[in-house]
């Protein structure tokens, strides 16, 4: 039997990508336009009020990053006529109905060839603001799917979801939708957008009633996000707005052919286009910035838990394959993208590679002077770390504010500075918490089967491997994600 081919399937097709700016939008975005430039077009949506300004954003966020400069090397004087031939800049928003596509020909043309959509629009921020990760997570998931329903050549909708979904579980979990089991009843047997809308709605009118500054407003929002999401069973606004989605796009669906990816922790690229290149502190990557810089001394964290984590351009092989393997199914499929069940890394591993790292390749502060590190301090319960944190620093926070009050007020300004800065700490903490000290494996069989198929139906699967086994943990830290991150992020603030 002749094999098919990856590439021949994405000739000729018509793709909308939402969330563009944002890592994996990028990275997709790239690795398609490198690797099949007879794709026939990329609509970017982009928050814009209109066209020019989608354009200039495009150039500006996206196409002008380190990222594409292969692409710029490959094409040379004819770049950007190539991008011009293949990429839209379509202002747009998925908090809107029909995607906030406002000009009618535009948002007909697109309707009229899209094959593919993928969605990767999303706020990643742990304790986002209720309202903002609802309309964006949660309801925006609907826009798309509404706006896909329209499209009349579509072939499939690829949503980037997280490995998270599953809230605080331990054990091995599973690619399904079984931790949502009660927040699908709860979402599907009455209105519930309309439920937390109105929930939302009332509150920001009250905080306006009461003149509440911006910031305030903005706490509140945040604060009633990790409410409403621990009283639903998970730890965070971003993972329980993330469930709503998936929740929502599974519910009203239809007919569609319709992939969820799950990765967990995304990384640096592990090879493409080059190896090292990352947007953004990450996850692990605060830990790794605040290490080096002496700032992070002790870390609340089970050395031993599993830390799933993948390089972005495996997660786009994945996508990419996911899409060409199930287009034009009329089925749901969930993946987990990820390596803690096929080749696991704990946290005390990591910490090893960071110490000799940064031991033979010191940060070197604003004064021009080496920093040393030391090994981390690490606490496996919360009670062991909130009590090393009142020892060390509360206890002395409040020994000084007994003596700012007895000088007056003279150390005000470095008492409050040392009690925000706190704050933030066990803020954080709380928020991390449970990724710190999670206990959970992903299963990834629907994955594993999605390598087998590739690499026995198409002659291109060594192109697009997505397989977390064939990376050496060791070698990949070391020499390619803490350069990289060091290159591309740390350097630049």
């Amino acid at each position: 039997m002749e094999l098919e081919s990856i590439l021949g399937y994405l000739q000729n097709k018509t793709i909308l990508v939402t969330g563009a700016t944002g890592f994996l939008g990028m990275v997709f975005v790239e690795k398609i336009l490198r690797v099949q430039p007879d794709v026939k077009r990329l609509y970017l949506m982009l928050r814009a009020s209109d066209t020019k300004s989608a354009t200039d954003r495009m150039h500006d966020q996206i196409i002008g990053k380190e990222l594409f400069r292969v692409l710029k090397d490959k094409w040379g004087t004819n770049f950007d006529s190539f991008i011009a031939e293949k990429v839209v800049a379509v202002p747009g928003d998925v908090t809107f109905d029909d995607l906030g596509v406002k000009e009618i020909k535009l948002r007909e043309e697109m309707c009229n060839g899209i094959e593919i959509i993928l969605n990767s629009a999303g706020t990643t921020n742990f304790d986002e603001r209720y309202d903002i990760a609802l309309s964006v997570n949660a309801f925006g998931v609907q826009h798309v799917l509404s706006f896909a329903k329209k499209c009349l050549k579509l072939e499939m909708l690829l949503h980037v979801s997280t490995a998270y979904v599953c809230g605080e579980r331990a054990g091995l979990i599973l690619e399904d939708s079984s931790c949502m089991d009660e927040l699908e009843k709860e979402i599907t047997n009455f209105d519930f957008k309309v439920q937390e809308m109105n929930l939302v709605e009332e509150k920001l009118n009250e905080l306006k009633a009461q003149d509440a500054t911006e910031q305030v407003i903005t706490t509140t929002m945040k604060d009633i996000g990790i409410e409403r999401a621990k009283l639903y069973g998970w730890p965070n606004t971003y993972v329980f707005t993330k469930a709503m989605g998936e929740i929502l796009l599974r519910h009203s669906k239809d007919n569609l052919s319709v992939v969820i990816i799950r990765p967990p922790a995304v990384t640096s690229t592990y090879k493409e286009p080059f190896p090292g290149w990352v947007q953004g502190l990450r996850t692990v990557d605060g830990v790794i910035a605040g290490y080096c810089k002496g700032k992070l001394t002790c870390l609340l964290v089970d050395p031993m838990s599993v830390f799933d984590m993948v390089p972005v351009d495996m997660v786009v092989n994945s996508i990419t394959v996911a899409m060409v393997a199930n287009a034009n199914k009329s089925s749901t499929i969930i993946y987990h993208v990820g390596s803690s069940l096929r080749n696991p890394i704990n946290f005390l591993n990591i910490h090893s590679f960071m110490f000799r790292y940064f031991t033979k390749n010191p940060w070197i502060d604003k004064d021009g002077k080496p920093v040393k590190v030391g090994k981390l301090k690490l606490f496996k319960t919360t009670a062991t770390f909130r009590m090393y944190m009142q020892v060390r620093f509360m206890l002395p926070l409040e020994g000084l504010k007994f003596v700012n009050k007895a000088f007056g007020g003279y150390f005000q300004d470095l008492y409050v500075n040392y009690n925000q800065k706190l704050k933030l700490v066990m803020r954080l903490v709380e928020l991390y918490e449970p990724y710190m000290l999670f206990k959970g494996i992903f299963d990834d069989n629907n994955a594993e089967e999605l390598r087998r198929i590739t690499r026995e139906r198409f002659v291109d699967a060594e192109a697009f491997n997505f397989d977390a086994r064939c990376i050496d943990w060791e070698d990949y830290i070391m020499h390619t994600h803490i350069p990289g991150l060091q290159k591309y992020v740390m350097m630049k603030r």
